[in-house]
């Protein structure tokens, strides 16, 4: 037998018929997308991650007011691990459940959001991007999730409340040593409408901010031969700055020093749980404890009036190596039971890790970093896109998991992967 032939033969008997193509058939796989011509626009619709939103904000904004964003206290350990408490997280799915209509919808307070995600706190926040507070109360608003002014924002309590009329408002407060400082804004906030007054109380005293310490992060930023070789670098950001409002503390008087010194000087290092009590008695509305970590100061400020609590380290920012939220929200939520709402923050960088939360006992996640990458990527748009990318991925997460709402997210659907693994 002549191998070489066969192999031919097997070769020829076996090779597909080819054609020419019609033009009809080829034109079907040429679909150039619609072309954009807001550049703005067009580089958001090609993020499809909360990472990619970061990408961008790196790109635009300059170096000191990204930093402050994006990074945490010390060396930044307390930060790196909470996102790898979502990491070792591991769903187990339920199949064969009918998800076709699944809702995210959630309460929160009392009143339903359209996803268990509210925005956190941020100060500073016109420093990220011109628009800042309003940009973010606009899209909260449209997006159908609370929003927070911080006490050190760049907006005022009006101001907000008038950007996003049908908006849920939130406002945080800290522990201060002028107390009838802080009393002025607690009456501002009530008669603005807001809902929650958020407390800070992992601010004894300003974290150790190593980025910010290293680029000199002011308010209002300095103009240093540093900074200045950086703003040529991003032009945009700094005709915004210098065409718009002047850039303040809206909550506070005038203040020209760095944003750790004036934490010092505004936060109250002798506050105690009987300052809680005293504040539940003061605001008429819900009250929201933020910088929990330990379950016995749950129960005390959950006694003392707290209609929810936030287990957080804020962020990575304050204390460096503080407990990771995620792994210590069991055991917050075991302390309280129902008898007050738990939420938490930290690390929250997808849909599904809320939704891991909400497994594992939270009532809602609060974010920053997201919306505020969202923000310097591209302003109210941008806000809007982080908005539209945890929501997704929120939804489609609990349609593998076989979740139809949020009341089937429970314990049995998540395990944590061994830490050696």
């Amino acid at each position: 037998m002549n191998t070489a032939n066969h192999f031919d033969s097997t070769r020829a008997g076996t090779r597909t018929p080819r054609r020419l193509p019609r033009w009809s058939e080829f034109a079907e796989l040429i679909r150039p997308r619609p072309l954009v011509w807001n550049g703005t626009e067009r580089r958001l619709r090609h993020a499809a991650t909360i990472a990619d939103l970061r990408e961008l904000a790196r790109r635009r904004t300059p170096r000191a007011a990204f930093d402050y964003t994006d990074g945490g206290a010390g060396n930044e350990h307390s930060m790196a691990l909470a996102r790898r408490a979502f990491e070792r997280v591991e769903f187990i799915p339920r199949v064969l459940r009918d998800v076709s209509a699944t809702n995210t919808a959630t309460p929160v307070l009392g009143r339903s959001a359209s996803m268990p995600v509210v925005f956190a706190p941020a100060g500073f926040t016109r420093v990220m991007h011109h628009a800042g507070e309003r940009a973010v109360a606009q899209a909260a608003q449209a997006a159908g999730v609370p929003y927070t002014l911080s006490t050190m924002g760049t907006t005022s309590i009006e101001e907000l409340a008038a950007a996003a009329p049908e908006g849920r408002h939130w406002f945080q407060l800290y522990l201060w040593r002028d107390r009838e400082r802080s009393a002025e804004l607690i009456e501002r906030a009530t008669t603005a409408g807001y809902e929650a007054l958020v407390l800070t109380v992992d601010t004894p005293v300003a974290g150790n901010r190593l980025r910010d310490v290293r680029n000199g992060m002011t308010i209002p930023p300095t103009l240093t031969l540093r900074t200045l070789v950086d703003g040529s670098l991003k032009p945009r950001w700094w005709f915004n700055l210098l065409t718009t409002e002047p850039l303040r503390f809206a909550s506070l008087r005038s203040w020209s020093g760095t944003v750790a010194e004036l934490a010092d000087h505004m936060f109250d290092p002798s506050a105690t749980i009987t300052d809680v009590a005293a504040l539940r008695r003061e605001w008429p509305g819900k009250l929201i404890v933020k910088g929990i970590q330990h379950p016995d100061d749950a129960v005390a400020v959950v006694d003392a009036g707290a209609d929810a609590v936030v287990v957080s380290n804020h962020g990575g920012r304050q204390l460096d190596r503080a407990v990771t939220p995620l792994e210590q929200l069991p055991s917050v939520r075991a302390a309280i039971g129902e008898r007050a709402e738990v939420y938490i923050d930290g690390g929250v960088r997808e849909g599904a890790d809320a939704i891991a939360a909400l497994c594992l006992g939270a009532d809602a996640v609060l974010v920053g970093r997201p919306y505020l990458y969202g923000l310097m990527a591209g302003g109210t748009r941008g806000v809007a896109r982080a908005a539209e990318i945890l929501h997704g991925e929120a939804i489609k997460t609990m349609q593998l998991l076989g979740s139809a709402g949020i009341g089937d997210l429970g314990p049995e659907l998540v395990r944590w992967r061994p830490l050696d693994a």
